[in-house]
């Protein structure tokens, strides 16, 4: 499995670019940089977000979370909201909701779309891990 000083080094290659070009691009210094490469510094959210966008990737490839290169798509994102207003709207139009007998509160409803939401974001990310390449609707 790689690290993120790996994927770091790896997506600058395959984008041919030096460490110099890169630290210019986040606007932080060559050694600065260097130490992400090397393990030896962390990189921060913000500039993870600009290399996972001038890469085209995701934040979750340069961290290791998966190997699925490409952010959702815009059909995926549109599935999920989808189903979410779908999800949120049963949810509202329901009576009697209850746990252990006591019933919602607004805050319990909320939270539960919430994890619903993540729910369908780590399935469809887990599902589209083991769909052969041949068989994926990708853009």
């Amino acid at each position: 499995m790689s690290t993120i000083p790996e994927r770091l080094k790896s997506l600058r290659k395959e984008a041919k670019l030096t460490q110099a070009d890169v630290a210019k691009f986040l606007n932080i210094s060559e050694s600065a940089y260097g130490y992400y490469e090397q393990g030896r510094n962390e990189i921060s959210i913000s500039n993870l977000k600009k290399l996972a966008k001038k890469y085209d990737v995701s934040i979750d490839y340069i961290t290791c979370e998966t190997d699925i290169r490409k952010p959702y798509s815009d059909k995926a994102e549109k599935d999920i909201a989808k189903r979410i207003q779908k999800f949120r709207e049963e949810i509202e139009n329901s009576d009697g909701l209850a746990f252990n007998g006591e019933p919602l509160s607004e805050e319990a409803k909320e939270s539960l779309i919430e994890s619903m939401e993540y729910i369908f974001r780590q399935t469809q990310k887990i599902n589209k891990k083991y769909i052969p390449k041949k068989f994926r609707n990708e853009e």
